[in-house]
């Protein structure tokens, strides 16, 4: 009897590796659709192993003396069934467990990378910085699961489930009376959505394709999977995902174009919002709107996970005002987030050596903004601030006016 292996799914061109268990990836494909273009893919299906009937004598026709192949396909079929059973069980990140969402949080996304960036998808991080810039606390659960609508990010508050991104944003404002666009009026309302859709339905796909194809062999390197065969798995899923990315883009429409023409909608993209910034603190104003959240998301995909590619060389040479942007909302936000390459710390030159140990990025302990700030309206003086308590890294800072100060210390 011959044996086979293979992959079951529901899902047209997605690759099954685990029973009931979708494989966190860094990224999946996504866009379009209401709620934000949040990745609506993963591989999700069974491994199965069947049997081959001998319908047209196939076996019968090998001859009496062919007994070492019919051996040779059972042992053959024996090993691949032992290999499915394999990957199965090093896929099977973490059985699903009861979550408590009782007056909680719960935030489901992917895993965390090993290059001390939060998220590779840029609405992961979106809805976590979010979550920080409102002062809700949260609870991280990375069990790779999809929402109901084959959503990543999703929330569960109170046994209810909320995917896509804007929707959950809306489901946080009516429950729980958070805004933080309180201070825009409806012109800059307006403003505020377009821009994010453009961002979310336009330079997403750009970044998606520099991450994903261009640059699939430095993001292979930041996808942590664990196990022995975690490099070959993190091979397949790169390419696997690099298909799905360019599959999705064509649909979209964006990737009917040369790679020259996607950089540069890319570059329009990037020089847009560095005119709408300009000298600002945030995007509108002095004080924060959910866009920023929105923003940063994705403009930290090209400040720190694409080494070397023309997105990074962009925000760090030409708009350098989004990196200074993107710097102020990593050290508001994300204290823990630390830079090998950094040249400041947080904390002032006669901290503890205790107190300057770095700590890991938030995992199932609940987090919380609250009493991890001092107030923004008092001054303290850290090697990254003049003597005014202004950071100087805050592109509204008038530099004129502190060089004037040096000069006459």
């Amino acid at each position: 009897m011959h044996w086979g292996v293979g992959f079951a799914s529901s899902r047209a061109c997605v690759v099954d590796l685990s029973r009931n268990q979708s494989l966190a990836l860094g990224w999946a494909a996504g866009g379009g659709g209401g709620g934000g273009s949040d990745e609506p893919c993963a591989f999700y299906g069974d491994i199965v192993a069947f049997s081959l009937h001998d319908s047209g004598g196939v076996m019968a026709g090998l001859g009496p003396d062919s007994w070492w192949k019919k051996t040779l396909y059972v042992t053959g079929g024996a090993l691949l069934a032992a290999a499915a059973y394999l990957i199965h069980e090093l896929l099977a990140i973490r059985k699903e467990e009861e979550v408590n969402s009782k007056d909680a949080i719960i935030l489901h996304q992917f895993s965390r990378p090993n290059n001390g960036v939060p998220s590779l998808s840029p609405f992961c991080l979106k809805m976590e910085t979010y979550l920080r810039m409102a002062d809700l606390p949260y609870q991280n659960y990375f069990d790779g699961k999809l929402s109901p609508q084959g959503k990543m990010p999703w929330i569960e508050y109170n046994n209810e489930r909320v995917s896509g991104t804007e929707f959950i944003i809306d489901f946080l404002e009516e429950k729980l009376g958070v805004n933080l666009n309180t201070n825009l009026s409806a012109h800059e309302r307006a403003v505020s959505r377009a821009v994010t859709k453009m961002v979310e339905e336009h330079f997403y796909w750009t970044l998606a394709y520099c991450q994903w194809v261009e640059n699939l062999h430095e993001t292979q390197k930041m996808l942590s999977l664990p196990g022995p065969f975690s490099d070959l798995l993190k091979w397949i899923l790169c390419h696997l995902t690099k298909g799905i990315v360019k599959r999705e883009m064509y649909g979209h429409g964006i990737g009917r174009f040369s790679e020259e023409e996607i950089y540069l909608l890319m570059e329009k993209d990037m020089r847009s919002l560095a005119g709408l910034l300009g000298d600002k603190k945030y995007f509108m104003g002095p004080k924060l709107s959910s866009l920023d959240a929105t923003v940063f998301g994705h403009l930290a995909q090209a400040m720190w996970t694409l080494p070397g590619t023309r997105p990074e060389r962009l925000i760090k040479g030409e708009l350098i005002n989004l990196a200074m942007y993107c710097e102020r909302i990593r050290r508001k936000f994300w204290p823990e987030w630390y830079e090998d390459n950094d040249n400041t710390t947080y904390e002032s030159e006669d901290s503890s050596e205790e107190s300057k140990l770095q700590t890991s990025l938030q995992d199932f302990s609940f987090y919380s903004r609250t009493g991890t700030y001092e107030d923004e309206n008092s001054i303290s003086q850290t090697p990254d601030t003049d003597l005014t308590g202004q950071s100087l890294f805050d592109s509204d800072v008038d530099m004129e006016e502190f060089t004037d100060h040096e000069q006459y210390k």
